[in-house]
């Protein structure tokens, strides 16, 4: 006859749930949450303690993988970086958000093709230079924007880099995606070499470029009728 299945353990799932509802520590939320889990598995006390280090010690590194580039850019930004990059694209006079960002979403999902993905990012590429550069291009074209407009044009910026690296790094053969899809499809009885999945990705990459494309240009046409629709209003409120 075989053992009930013990359920308790799923404790720790809800103390997980319940921690970050009540927005506590997500380190003591993990930390309880283990303790948890071990309590009610009965694992021994001397047990639990050891897989929690043997745990830290394979990822005590990480949290200086994670932190020590968000506190380069702290730096650099109080230094005022974001202030430079918007006053250096604001000199060229033919640039725009749309045209920026295209040019952006080109290289970024070309590196991730070839496999670059760490080189763009939101921490580390959105927001300390591509929406203030995006940024100061539209204000230099348009004046001063108001805030919808504003935080429209930053999720452009976000999602391009999103955009360009999920449908460029499909293309690089050693990605984890590549991987999936040829065992998913070897267990379909289908064998596919990797190198063809990823080439036919290029299409898909491609579309996906011409099509957000599009929408940076559209983009652009939509800050210029804002900024007239602005430019009218003023004018009728300051008419005699």
């Amino acid at each position: 006859m075989q053992d009930a299945l013990n359920l308790w353990p799923l404790l720790g799932v809800a103390a997980i749930i319940a921690g970050f509802a009540l927005r506590l520590n997500p380190l003591l939320v993990v930390a309880l949450a283990a303790l948890v889990t071990g309590v009610a598995a009965h694992m021994p006390l001397e047990t639990l303690l050891a897989a929690i280090g043997s745990g830290f010690i394979k990822t005590r590194t990480l949290p200086l993988i994670i932190l020590l580039p968000l506190a380069v850019i702290g730096l650099l930004e109080r230094h005022g970086l974001r202030d430079h990059a918007q006053r250096w694209i604001g000199r060229f006079r033919s640039a725009t958000a749309g045209r920026l960002l295209i040019g952006y979403l080109f290289v970024r999902e070309t590196t991730a093709a070839l496999g670059l993905t760490s080189l763009g990012g939101h921490p580390q590429m959105v927001r300390p230079l591509l929406a203030p550069m995006a940024e100061g291009a539209a204000v230099s074209r348009h004046g001063p924007l108001p805030g919808p407009v504003r935080q429209r044009l930053l999720a452009f910026c976000a999602a391009t880099d999103n955009i360009g690296l999920f449908f460029g790094e499909d293309i690089f053969v050693a990605f984890g995606a590549i991987a999936l899809m040829h065992t998913f499809l070897l267990g379909a009885g289908i064998d596919v070499e990797p190198l063809h999945i990823a080439v036919w990705g290029i299409p898909t990459a491609i579309s996906v470029f011409i099509i957000h494309s599009l929408r940076l240009w559209r983009l652009d046409a939509y800050l210029a009728r804002h900024h007239q629709a602005a430019a009218a209003s003023t004018s009728e409120v300051t008419a005699p």
